[in-house]
């Protein structure tokens, strides 16, 4: 038995993340969404005790309510979320270097080697999952293979807290038997595909023609076939982040934001966000993007590219509203705004200017960043976020 890959998966990570800051909340169930009276009618993550009532992930907020009226209902805190999967990140390290975050809840791990150091694989998981719950205080379900897909696919078998290997003899038995939705990369479109071919089950997949499976799907009719039967070769790759080619973010109003003034505010405060997390990343980016939806649900998206990299909300900021001026006209109403930097780079180096404003911008904005590493990203806010128009106030608590 050789399954030195290990995947962490957070439960519940949301609203365990809440249940930690919040002790008060343990043992209840907690729904984190946001309020449909400003459009933000989703839920993103239930406890297990709201689970047990039915509510899931994507359910809107009032479909929750009615399962589960006695909830505990809590906007999100995006802040809070980072710095907890940041933690847990640090502390897959100390067992290994090989650690690539899959997602904010979720992140791979190679111990190929480490067995000398720390034990099998088995005993890896168990000390990740004991140092996860006393140093954060959150729960998480670690999957063993031998490769990642297998990984991926043992981390969901057992919820919450649990510990399942699979290697490649207990495909059959642990795997084949699932429905085939179930199989990591098989999405609600593609599942309606592979059911007009007859295909229900992961079984199905597996023995199903390669040569039909190419020829409808061509590549990715291939990698079907090879995940059904448990085989992937993609590597663990603790530099998968530092490819990111985009970085940004969006929000649908609380109402229909009307004239350029109302608009300017929220794309400041968006400029903010992700150049943020564009400077915790290490990048600078070159090419602003706005987009903008309105009350009829018609998008609109422009760019343009800068003259020198950034990483400063002001330099985004004028870029987006310089696109907002010319192509969205003052009158039509405002539901969604975007705003994201791409053509990203590491910072490694910098342009310097005659009079020195880059310099103080930069000394500026890492003065704010060490605040809002300590005190957490509510704790510096532009004044506009205090006027009706903004949108950030109270959105990280």
């Amino acid at each position: 038995m050789h399954c030195p890959i290990l995947l962490a998966d957070m439960n519940a990570f949301y609203a365990s993340v809440h249940q930690t800051m919040d002790p008060a909340l343990r043992g209840k169930p907690v729904i984190v969404g946001g309020d449909p009276a400003k459009r933000h009618g989703i839920v993103l993550a239930a406890s297990y005790e709201a689970k047990a009532f039915g509510v899931k992930t994507g359910m809107a907020v009032w479909e929750a309510r009615e399962l589960c009226p006695h909830g505990i209902f809590l906007k999100p805190a995006h802040g809070h979320y980072i710095n907890f999967s940041a933690r847990i990140v640090k502390i897959m390290k100390d067992f290994s270097p090989m650690v690539e975050p899959f997602s904010i809840d979720e992140a791979f791990m190679d111990v190929s080697g480490c067995d000398q150091l720390f034990g099998s694989s088995v005993d890896i998981a168990l000390k990740l999952k004991a140092r996860v719950k006393k140093e954060v205080g959150v729960l998480c379900s670690v999957g063993i293979g031998p490769n990642k897909l297998l990984a991926k696919m043992a981390s969901g078998m057992q919820k919450p807290d649990g510990l399942t290997l699979m290697d490649f003899p207990d495909v059959p038995a642990k795997m084949w038997p699932l429905p085939v939705r179930e199989l990591f990369g098989v999405g609600f479109r593609m599942e309606k595909r592979l059911r007009d071919l007859n295909i229900h089950t992961i079984r199905d997949l597996a023995r199903y023609p390669l040569s039909v499976l190419q020829k409808r799907f061509g590549l990715v009719g291939h990698v079907l076939h090879l995940s059904a039967n448990g085989i992937d070769y993609s590597p663990v790759d603790p530099h998968s982040l530092d490819r990111v080619k985009s970085i940004g973010h969006q929000i649908t109003l609380p109402r229909d934001y009307r004239g350029y003034s109302e608009i300017k505010v929220v794309i400041l405060e968006l400029s903010e966000i992700v150049c943020r997390r564009v400077r915790l990343g290490g990048y600078v980016g070159r090419t602003v993007r706005l987009a903008l939806k309105d009350a009829d649900f018609l998008w609109m998206s422009r760019a343009r590219t800068l003259a020198f990299p950034t990483a400063f909300a002001g330099d985004v900021c004028r870029a987006a509203v310089e696109l907002l001026y010319r192509h969205w006209p003052a009158w039509k109403p405002v539901r969604m705004v975007g705003v994201s930097l791409a053509g990203l780079v590491k910072s490694t180096a910098e342009q310097v200017d005659l009079l020195g404003e880059d310099e103080r911008n930069r000394r500026l904005y890492a003065a704010c960043d060490r605040v809002k590493d300590r005190f957490g990203e509510q704790s510096l806010l532009r004044a506009v976020s205090l006027t009706p128009d903004g949108i950030l106030r109270d959105r990280g608590r």
